[in-house]
């Protein structure tokens, strides 16, 4: 397969017929143009992304100071390994989104992977906020290099991380795919029984200012899927020959494996010990996630059994809602951000 070109910064040559631009291999100048956009999609996802500025310590963590050292053990230590996870993941979308732009010469899609990164920082900054509120500096560094030390979160990690190191190695348009479809995975199904974790706590009058933290983030990680999903369906009518029945069946076991790692990492974490989830109820809802995922791009479902969204973990939407407005108690004012356009989190 023919290698990728990294597309020049300067290039007077590029061309400005929009009709002419491609999301990858076109001949771009780079211009910013926000008056003629190619893909239609990109002013509402840019508008949303935009009015979804948030600031992580503009959040009162002050019962969730008080609720920590209250945890049960189980809760605790699924607690401080989801931080981890998540704190690890969004670390390294920071340090990839960059390396995917190099090679999309759609100027305005690179506008949004511009703004995603920058919300994937301030992600981590919120992590590192929740963990240097709730417990002391040295606890601290011991959850946040976990995945040093435990060999579950470092497979985790792994899978991820091999997808991104590869296309550092092999720069042609399937590798690019694949790192494509990986984003696609995290932001769709690997954060997803995390943020229920938070939501459960917070249901049981836990932990409050960690589950607003987590639903703004999950707030901004629905425009991401929206994103790459978007990314993905014009790569499928610009370069149908990327889809071919080889490739989609890779896609295909690349999703199907993400939803295993997130089972078992929902089984492991939180397993049948923390009160209001259980093993099942991860594996109806991480199965359904994994349907609405492969479904979004087009091909049906992957498990027969879990079509519907599980009745047992409907209050999950509730949580991660994006258009709903809330107050915070402690401070006595709304911490929606979103000003004009409301997402539609049809994903």
């Amino acid at each position: 397969m023919a290698q990728l070109v990294k597309k020049p910064l300067f290039n007077p040559g590029g061309d400005t017929d929009v009709r002419l631009r491609r999301m990858i291999g076109g001949n771009t100048t780079n211009l910013n143009d926000f008056n003629n956009l190619r893909y239609p999609w990109v002013s509402g996802w840019y508008r949303q992304a935009m009015n979804n500025f948030w600031i992580p310590e503009e959040i009162n963590l002050s019962q969730d100071v008080k609720d920590y050292p209250r945890l049960s053990p189980a809760e605790r230590t699924a607690y401080d390994k989801i931080l981890s996870f998540l704190v690890f993941l969004d670390s390294i979308q920071t340090a990839n989104l960059p390396c995917i732009g190099e090679y999309v010469t759609a100027n305005e899609v690179n506008l949004c992977l511009s703004i995603q990164t920058f919300q994937e920082c301030v992600h981590s900054q919120s992590y590192s906020y929740m963990l240097d509120t709730i417990c002391a500096p040295t606890r601290r560094d011991e959850i946040l290099y976990q995945w040093k030390t435990d060999e579950h979160l470092l497979r985790r990690n792994t899978f991820i991380g091999d997808l991104y190191n590869q296309f550092q190695q092999k720069k042609d348009p399937l590798t690019l795919l694949k790192v494509m479809m990986a984003n696609y995975i995290l932001e769709g199904v690997y954060f997803y029984s995390g943020f229920a974790f938070f939501y459960n706590l917070s249901r049981g009058g836990k932990m409050p200012g960690s589950a607003q933290e987590i639903r703004y983030i999950n707030r901004d990680e629905n425009t991401h899927l929206w994103l790459f999903r978007n990314i993905l369906l014009e790569l499928q009518k610009e370069q149908p020959e990327l889809f071919c029945p080889e490739n989609v069946q890779l896609l295909r076991e690349m999703l199907e494996e993400g939803v295993r790692q997130e089972i078992a990492w929902g089984h492991y974490v939180i397993g049948d010990e923390v009160p209001g989830l259980n093993r099942r109820m991860l594996t109806d809802y991480i199965r359904y996630l994994g349907n609405l995922r492969w479904s979004g791009l087009g091909y049906g479902a992957l498990y027969e059994d879990n079509r519907q969204e599980p009745a047992s973990m409907a209050w999950v939407s509730q949580y991660s809602n994006a258009n709903l407005v809330k107050t915070d108690f402690f401070e006595a004012k709304s911490t929606a951000y979103a000003k004009s356009t409301a997402l539609v989190d049809d994903l």
